[in-house]
């Protein structure tokens, strides 16, 4: 997954996924504070923080440097200690902070380790940063459930297509003889006449003032079937049939898929979505 971006107080903080889990970057949280990177060094200074890396690594680290960690513990405290993210990796084998280097490079925490971070920077930043973060993981959570909802949808109107009853109703219309007649260039345009009925011209001058093309107002079932249009086009391509003779099977293709999705009720449902 690419990196994320959310907006918390003015400083715009990068998410990056690493081994399937959210990394908030510290580099980019401390971006608004007074001192900048160096705040994460002085963090890292601190006895209360190293006790809280190493309990961290503990719990979700089996490869955790434990006898290292003990000594680092040891020495954290005294005024000579120091602790920057690289000793610490190298040391302990820690998997909770990471440095990345390029153009969104920084620092990096698993978003466990950067609440305890915004803590320590302010605790109304760590708040903004929770709300912020948890409006992400929804929006996410959301995409996801619908395009499952859409695949799902998808994978019925074939099994729909493939078994309905032929319906009364005929949508697209039967092309007529001149349009059957007219050489058409445009390869987009055969699947055009074959849905629609006219060329993309045809349909720009009698829409002057819509808005797109003529796909961009279609409805839902439409593009499902053209969608399917366009795989059985390059069927018919790879097997030589001319231009004509593809654009009378299109088209009676188009007719009997949207006679099975008039009316189904999962697309209408989508379509709401």
């Amino acid at each position: 997954m690419k990196n994320r971006v959310i907006t918390v107080q003015g400083a715009e903080v990068t998410i990056s996924t690493r081994n399937e889990q959210d990394y908030i970057s510290l580099t980019d949280m401390v971006s608004r504070f007074d001192g900048g990177s160096a705040l994460i060094e002085q963090w890292l200074k601190n006895k209360d923080t190293v006790l809280f890396l190493g309990v961290w690594e503990q719990l979700n680290n089996p490869a955790f440097n434990s006898p290292e960690f003990e000594g680092i513990k040891n020495e954290a405290g005294r005024n000579s200690f120091f602790l920057s993210v690289k000793k610490w990796i190298e040391r302990t084998a820690a998997i909770g902070l990471h440095a990345k280097a390029g153009r969104y490079g920084g620092t990096f925490a698993h978003r466990d380790i950067a609440f305890e971070f915004g803590s320590w920077l302010s605790p109304e930043f760590k708040l903004y940063l929770i709300k912020e973060f948890q409006r992400l993981k929804d929006d996410e959570t959301k995409a996801t459930s619908l395009e499952w909802s859409f695949q799902r949808t998808l994978s019925k109107v074939n099994y729909r297509i493939h078994t309905d009853a032929i319906k009364e109703r005929l949508i697209p219309a039967l092309l007529n003889a001149a349009q059957k007649s007219v050489a058409y260039a445009n390869e987009a345009d055969i699947l055009n006449v074959a849905l629609f009925g006219v060329t993309a011209k045809q349909w720009r001058d009698t829409h002057p003032s819509g808005e797109g093309n003529m796909r961009d107002a279609a409805t839902l079932e439409q593009l499902v079937v053209l969608s399917n249009l366009e795989s059985i086009n390059a069927m018919l391509i790879y097997q030589g049939l001319p231009e004509r003779e593809r654009l009378v099977q299109l088209n009676a293709m188009a007719i009997t898929q949207m006679r099975s999705l008039v009316g189904l009720q999962s697309i209408k449902q989508l379509s709401k979505s």
